[in-house]
């Protein structure tokens, strides 16, 4: 038997003296026990079939021939043969979605499932809202019964801090916020949650689908020189009190380059070039890019241990002293830092930011900051994303150099770029 193409999928033909037909997948490319199951009233449905833990044999239907494509159902038949290779049940959880599974149990099914499907910050970030504001909200709901006008009041409820908890009084743990923003993101994820439902067949339509989410409107407030400055110096004391040495390098390494927070955190040795001076990040929010380094960011690594006490290579550029893992939370040592700075009004992501709103003062365009940070900017060409340009890396020698010159409290000036140097960069 061939290959389920689309051209094969036309001409199949319902069945007659029997109830239904089967047809797999054969040939280059194709899913072992991936098919069509036709029956004989001419309804074609993809399938897949598999043996649970117990050896039990199971087919699970995907989805209508006609609303999916081959190669679409091909992909679910694999997303489903992975849960069974990692020992889940696909059938049995559809059949407890369709049982009336809870709101809370159905995120813990999208945080299981999605594992290798969904880069792990992303994951991570989910995981919180999902604890922070959805289980509070309507996590012993039942998923049947969710409408469109829960999921309006769970935004308009998480805007409005319904869910926000300070941090506790001993100073331990991360604080939850509120707002618009996180409201937004929390309603797309549900949308994604959801979907997985309906794909189980728990319900028929995403009560998600059409809802208006607030608009979030990022609030960028960089640090101005002096600023820089006075955290730079606070950050030194700090240090000499015996607070965290590798927390503070990690805000140094963001000032000094404006890459991301899980970036930094999530630094790994391998990825490091310092030849070439560039990170070669193998994932990001825009896909995997080279971004190269300014000087200051050079050193600031080298500083770095490589090795611990045994000899052992570490795997990450900032570990973790307690997990034996790269750092998670700077959080907080960024509120400490700024505090005994005196800096008000600022937030961790006003770290990185900081890069780019020093490099627009020495008169260097948008174009060759996205190029620097990795942005993705209507005009920057794919080369920014893929090789250390000589013009970039100049450029971050200059900008990461300034601002290292603020941290160790020197006063400078903008330098005003020749843009004649930099020319073949746009």
């Amino acid at each position: 038997m061939p290959k389920l193409t689309k051209r094969f999928v036309d001409t199949i033909e319902a069945p007659t003296g029997k109830s239904e037909e089967f047809y797999w997948d054969e040939g280059p490319g194709s899913v072992e026990l991936f098919g069509i199951r036709i029956k004989r009233s001419g309804t074609a449905s993809y399938i897949v079939q598999y043996r649970n833990l117990e050896g039990r044999t199971r087919r699970m239907a995907l989805g209508r021939v006609g609303t999916l494509t081959p190669d679409e159902a091909r992909v679910l038949a694999k997303r489903r043969l992975a849960e069974v290779a990692s020992g889940e049940d696909p059938s049995a959880a559809r059949k407890q979605l369709r049982s009336g599974m809870t709101v809370k149990e159905l995120c813990e099914l999208y945080l299981e499932t999605s594992k290798g499907m969904i880069r792990e910050s992303t994951l991570r970030q989910d995981k919180s809202r999902i604890e922070s504001h959805v289980i509070p909200l309507l996590g012993f709901r039942a998923v049947s019964g969710i409408t469109p006008a829960d999921l309006r009041k769970m935004q308009q409820d998480i805007a409005s801090g319904k869910t926000a908890a300070k941090q506790r009084p001993d100073g331990r743990g991360g604080m939850r916020q509120g707002g618009k923003g996180v409201a937004a993101r929390t309603l797309g994820m549900m949308g994604a949650i959801l979907e997985l439902a309906k794909q189980h067949g728990a319900i028929e339509i995403n009560p998600a689908r059409g809802i208006k989410k607030f608009k979030d409107m990022p609030r960028k407030r960089p640090l101005k020189a002096e600023e820089v400055m006075a955290l730079g110096q606070a950050m030194i004391d700090l240090e000499a009190e015996g607070d965290n040495k590798t927390g503070f390098d990690a805000l140094r390494l963001m000032l000094l380059t404006g890459f991301r927070r899980e970036e930094v955190l999530s630094l790994p040795w391998e990825w490091v070039d310092l030849n070439d001076r560039c990170i070669r990040f193998e994932q990001t929010k825009s896909g995997p890019q080279m971004r190269p380094l300014g000087s200051a960011a050079v050193r600031l690594i080298k500083s770095r241990p490589r090795y611990d006490d045994a000899g052992n290579e570490l795997p990450y550029v900032f570990m973790s002293d307690k997990t034996g893992n790269h750092l998670v939370g700077i959080r907080k040592i960024s509120i400490r830092a700024m505090e005994k700075a005196e800096i008000e009004g600022a937030r961790i992501h006003d770290i990185r930011h900081t890069f780019s709103s020093t490099a627009a003062e020495m008169n260097y365009s948008e174009l060759v900051i996205a190029g620097i940070i990795g942005q993705k900017v209507k005009g920057v060409t794919a080369r920014y994303s893929h090789v250390p340009d000589a013009a970039l890396l100049l450029a971050a020698d200059r900008i990461s150099e300034r601002i290292d010159a603020l941290l160790r409290g020197e006063k400078v000036s903008a330098d005003v770029v020749n843009l004649r140097e930099i020319h073949h960069v746009g």
